[in-house]
């Protein structure tokens, strides 16, 4: 039976070879220029890292190795991260293999329950979670290697031992967050036998006699795995850890910025909103409600939740796969109707609107289609997850599986340490004029 490391190993001297002859005979070509607008708008849409485990293309959403992602959808976590890292799916053999290796990693230690049940009763979930990553940093497989010494061929092997420790008591751990934070009840123990998702769907302890929430927690994490290599908690995770510091640390950072109200918060904030619209009517609106509600709030200079992307000019997939299970699973729901019928209504809203605004010379709005934060809440909430400030863990426990394998393959490649130059303010305006 061949093991995840068993398949790395035969595939990074090709990666390292296809790497080194791309550097050989373009290293010195350019692949992006970067404008004013940019330097001091957030470098966005500047191509200056390299990401091979996944990609956004604005015309179709993501793309995994390859492979769109409405294509995969069926994929489980375990084999989304096999794939993130080797990309190729698991034979039935090696999926088998990976779950057996979470059993034997997945129990949590007795310090890091110790120093979560000593936390201030109001500490906020993601500090939780980050702080019991940072607790664990001691069992480091990376940093103890390193200060024995080993040569940078071997720098991926031990990162992916952290990685895979700390994806197989990931589950646990932020199970454990929610149940001890909003008094659930003492951690449940993983099962098993049982697979990623199903194991943190039932360390949750939210009733699930369908089976249907283990099945959205299956499709939530392979959703929210990766979104290439630019956003703010992959690119501070690949930052972090390019200073060699272990995954634990630059996991932990990663997280730091995911807890961020620009990047994690957003599915908590649309939920929000459509609980409020709700409010507002007495229930589900009627169209022409929420078309006049819609262009009341644009024309006051507002904004509708969970409509636009940075990058994307299309409906999110993630989206779509979202809408597809909620269709399947809770046809019934008034949150679910609530945010089904806002897709009905809104991106045409949207349209007509930037039409009004080009007609006043204003700016188009560049993407009228929902991401995928739209319609993530309404079904966690459906489940009895209905505690907002948790939702961005439940973001970060994916996330991690793509921050994970981009860090060890970097490992594996020999990625330098980040560091770009920066310029002053008084250095442009000098450049400007000249």
């Amino acid at each position: 039976m061949s093991t995840l490391q068993d398949v790395l190993r035969q595939k990074i001297p090709a990666y390292r070879e296809e790497v080194g002859n791309l550097l050989k005979t373009h290293g010195g070509k350019s692949i992006s220029e970067v404008n004013v607008q940019q330097a001091y708008g957030g470098m966005r849409g500047v191509k200056g890292m390299i990401c091979d485990t996944s990609v956004v293309e604005p015309d179709k959403g993501l793309i995994i190795r390859g492979r769109p992602l409405l294509e995969i959808k069926h994929l489980w976590p375990e084999e989304i991260f096999y794939l993130l890292l080797t990309g190729e799916e698991p034979d039935a053999e090696a999926k088998a293999a990976l779950q057996q290796d979470y059993d034997k990693r997945a129990t949590v230690p007795d310090y890091v329950w110790d120093v979560l049940y000593a936390m201030p009763d109001d500490s906020h979930p993601m500090c939780m979670l980050d702080t019991a990553i940072l607790v664990m940093e001691r069992e480091s497989v990376f940093r103890k290697w390193y200060d024995k010494g080993m040569t940078k061929q071997e720098y991926w092997i031990p990162a992916l031992e952290d990685g895979l420790q700390l994806l197989a008591r990931l589950p646990g751990v932020a199970a454990g967050v929610y149940r001890i934070r909003y008094k659930k009840g003492s951690p449940v123990g993983w099962t098993p036998g049982l697979d990623w998702g199903a194991n943190y769907a039932n360390m949750l302890g939210i009733p699930d006699p369908t089976g249907s929430f283990a099945k959205l927690m299956r499709l939530y994490l392979n959703f929210h795995s990766d979104h290439e290599g630019g956003n703010v908690s992959a690119n501070t995770c690949h930052t972090v850890g390019s200073a060699l510091s272990d995954l634990y640390y630059s996991v932990s950072a990663g997280l730091n910025g995911l807890a961020g109200p620009l990047h994690g918060l957003a599915n908590q904030e649309c939920l929000a909103w459509i609980l409020e619209l709700m409010e507002k009517f007495g229930g589900v609106p009627d169209e022409k409600a929420l078309r006049d509600f819609a262009f009341a709030t644009l024309r006051s200079g507002k904004v509708i939740p969970g409509y636009g992307h940075a990058v994307l000019r299309v409906t999110d997939p993630r989206y779509a796969g979202f809408l597809e299970f909620g269709k399947e699973y809770l046809p019934e729901d008034p949150v679910f109707q609530t945010v089904s019928r806002v897709y009905d209504v809104i991106p045409k809203v949207l349209q007509e609107y930037s039409e009004e605004r080009v007609k006043a010379g204003k700016a188009p709005i560049a993407n009228c289609w929902p991401n995928v934060d739209a319609g993530s809440g309404a079904l966690l909430y459906h489940y009895g997850l209905t505690e907002f400030p948790y939702y961005t863990v439940l973001f970060s426990v994916s996330r991690s599986m793509g921050m994970i394998s981009q860090l060890v393959l970097n490992r594996a490649l020999g990625t330098a340490i980040t560091r770009p130059k920066s310029v002053s303010t008084e250095w442009v305006r000098k450049q400007m004029k000249a």
